[in-house]
């Protein structure tokens, strides 16, 4: 007899988590990304369920069925992980995937091996667990990775189902109940269209289909209520964080009402994956707005591309840095953004360049760059299979060695270890330092701590450093990697204004290093704060150093937040009633001592999504669009610009407009349309504002005209 183990928010007590500050700063962590599936066999028990036969290949030759990899294979490998320097694992989704082989239109059988077929969000899959879809499993995994100081992120995808006209046809299943399928929707479950053809276009982009899967409509009532009520299942269970799939192809508005329900399940770190080029990718700025309003982070898909382009092959750092500069200014909380050289929908970087010392050099600068790194299963080990370019599915072969004496190994630990020794690294500023198309050295530094990193990516050229500048002190530095990546000593002596010249040195080819610097501190320093945004009552973690053993305080201007735990790092509260708005949170140690104020977005109250529909607004012409603004910082408080208003709307059948926004329960609020041309200029429809009472629950509907 199968059984469902539903566990509330205390229970994560009960499985030994402490709620305040088990997950919201991630700052500090190196994130592991698994495909679980290919990953380690730890229970032979799964690998080919009664429910879904025949879709596991003990041969290991078909490159689309199972292989074997599970969560007991992943618990089992967790003091390798640790010995790493891994203290986050983020795992394939783990819920219940299509059960059906779909032909792969070769003759050939294929599975959902990677976990992107979703049927029942409340289930363990099969084969990644147990054959009763338990919860036993997951929670094994938990404990272990937790009694280690690992942090367990799942794969979450509320984009879509499985294919919409074969196998399963999409359907989608409550704990083992049927709820519908694409053929079959009396409900509305499923956005009716046809695949993405313009990946420009905002509406089709959000509306369409991803290749053929069947698309969820959270606008509806049943799926967003069902997909909340899933995450929050999984929180219950003890997971610190949620990676989301696609979340450029779901609808952006009612993202930031699910992120909004994420964080207040239990303390949790999200981001997503918002796949682009670079910084002139057509969206860029609608990812980077999302990134600072929704509270979700983003996987750094413009700043890997550099990576790629300068290690990977002749690109210059030049590019990198320039990347890197934009994203600094664009995106509020660029500290969040998750940095990583290759993942599962990328050839491996090793197909790219079977270059080990490159690859040396990209993991060193993404481990001490600015953002949150994430290092791709089996990296450690030089794992790739070329086969066909190394593509989906080869870029996703079985993990086959696990030395703890690689390079690789040994350099994750070592910067794992700086990173969590040393706050410059993860609260610090950035700052370029000395800079050509193969040299980068570049410095970080969170008040007196100080890193200051130098890569030769030339595997000929050596280089004389001269006019080098820093903030590290007079001193000589020994190499911090003690010469794992060829690195040397310097020599620093004194200047003015953190600019401290460092004695000329050479450079070789191929070369990395690192030096540092870190001091206690006695008073309080502020570097992180998590969530970013949320209501009253939300629970909110700052970070940082100096704050003291003992209980202080946290303030919003003259009110006060309730502190529920605090240490000299960490310290947990819950956001006070104070204005909905930006606010500049200040920590207090026990004597009074301020430290730096952190900037914090309070909503109205909790977020649900509602649809705005505005008929007959005429007058647009190529590049002017729709925005919605009125009186709530959910609103954009009248704003009348870009970044600060909601939009911009979508215009399927023109000249209607709509937007899927979330809203503050319960609120009566004020709002209005404006026009934004192309030039900047702002139109605003005439008439008293429109006002509208957002449901207490569920979803809302508001539809209008154009007031002329």
């Amino acid at each position: 007899m199968r059984t469902t183990t539903r566990l509330p928010a205390l229970a994560l007590v009960l499985l030994g988590l402490p709620l305040a500050t088990k997950a919201q700063d991630f700052k500090r962590e190196v994130i592991y990304q698994i495909v679980t599936d290919r990953f380690f066999n730890g229970s032979a028990a799964n690998d080919d369920p009664p429910q879904s036969p025949g879709l596991f290949d003990a041969s290991r030759t078909n490159w689309r069925l199972y292989w074997g990899g599970d969560l007991e294979g992943i618990r089992q490998k967790i003091a390798y992980l640790k010995g790493m320097g891994v203290t986050a694992i983020w795992i394939s989704p783990p819920v219940d995937n299509l059960n059906v082989n779909i032909p792969d239109g070769g003759g050939g059988a294929q599975a959902p091996y990677h976990g992107y077929h979703p049927r029942d969000f409340k289930r363990i899959e099969e084969h990644f667990g147990d054959t009763s879809n338990s919860w036993a499993p997951y929670e094994n995994l938990i404990a272990t990775a937790h009694a280690n100081g690992i942090k367990v992120i799942v794969d979450w995808v509320p984009n879509h189902t499985s294919s919409g006209d074969a196998g399963e046809f999409g359907a989608l299943y409550d704990d083992g109940t049927y709820l519908a399928d694409y053929g079959f929707d009396p409900s509305g479950y499923f956005h009716h269209n046809t695949n993405i053809s313009d990946w420009n276009d905002r509406y089709q982009v959000q509306y369409y289909s991803l290749f053929g899967l069947a698309d969820l409509n959270p606008e509806s009532a049943p799926v967003d209520a069902y997909l909340k009520s899933a995450a929050q299942l999984f929180a219950a269970h003890g997971t610190d964080g949620f990676r989301i799939d696609a979340p450029k192809h779901a609808t952006w508005g009612w993202q930031q009402s699910m992120v909004n329900n994420m964080f207040g399940s239990a303390p949790s770190f999200v981001f997503g994956e918002w796949f682009q080029h670079g910084t002139s990718d057509t969206l860029y700025r609608d990812s980077v707005k999302f990134a600072n309003k929704s509270g979700m982070s983003l996987l750094d898909f413009p700043l890997n591309t550099q990576i790629r382009s300068v290690f990977g092959s002749s690109g210059s750092f030049r590019d990198l840095d320039a990347t890197m500069a934009q994203e600094n200014a664009d995106f509020t909380w660029k500290e969040d953004q998750v940095a990583f050289v290759d993942n599962h929908d990328m050839a491996r970087f090793l197909t790219l360049n079977n270059n080990s010392t490159r690859l040396h050099q990209a993991l060193a600068f993404i481990l001490t760059s600015r953002g949150i790194p994430c290092i791709y299963y089996g990296t450690e080990q030089y794992l790739h299979d070329d086969t066909g370019g190394g593509g989906d599915p080869y870029n996703r072969p079985m993990m086959a060695s696990w030395s703890t004496s690689t390079t690789g190994y040994t350099l994750i630990k070592k910067l794992s270890d700086l990173r969590r020794s040393n706050n410059a690294i993860p609260y610090g500023s950035w700052r370029q330092r000395w800079l050509n198309d193969d040299v980068y050295i570049y410095e970080r530094q969170f008040y007196s701590d100080v890193v200051l990193v130098a890569i030769n990516k030339s595997q000929t050229a050596s280089y004389n450093i001269t006019g080098l500048l820093t903030a590290l002190p007079a001193g000589t530095y020994a190499d911090y990697l003690t010469g794992l990546l060829g690195g040397l000593s310097i020599t620093v002596t004194s200047g003015s204004g953190g600019n401290n010249p460092v004695t000329a040195f050479n450079l070789g080819p191929g070369r990395v290093s690192v030096w540092r610097r870190a001091v206690t501190s006695s008073t309080p320093q502020v570097g992180s704060i998590g969530p970013t945004v949320g209501q009253a009552g939300t629970r909110v973690t700052i970070a940082g150093e100096g704050f003291g053993v003992s209980t202080g305080s946290v303030w919003f201007g003259s009110a006060a937040a309730t502190v529920n735990s605090w240490s000299t790092t960490s310290v947990t509260f819950t956001v006070p009633s104070v204005a909905n708005g930006s606010h500049n949170v200040v920590l207090k140690n026990s004597s009074g001592t301020s430290a730096n104020s952190i900037g914090f977005t309070v909503l109205t109250a909790r977020l649900i999504p509602v649809t705005f529909t505005v008929y007959n607004a005429i007058g647009t012409s190529m590049g002017d669009h729709i925005f919605l603004t009125g009186n709530t910082v959910e609103l954009g408080q009248w704003s009348t610009t870009w970044n600060g208003a909601v939009g911009p709307m979508l215009t399927p059948e023109y000249p209607d407009w709509f937007i899927n926004a979330s809203m503050p329960a319960g609120q009566t609020i004020q709002f209005k349309f404006i026009k934004i041309a192309s030039d900047g200029s702002v139109t605003w429809e005439n008439g008293a504002n429109h006002t509208y009472t957002v449901p207490a629950s569920g979803v809302g509907y508001v539809n209008v005209s154009w007031q002329y």
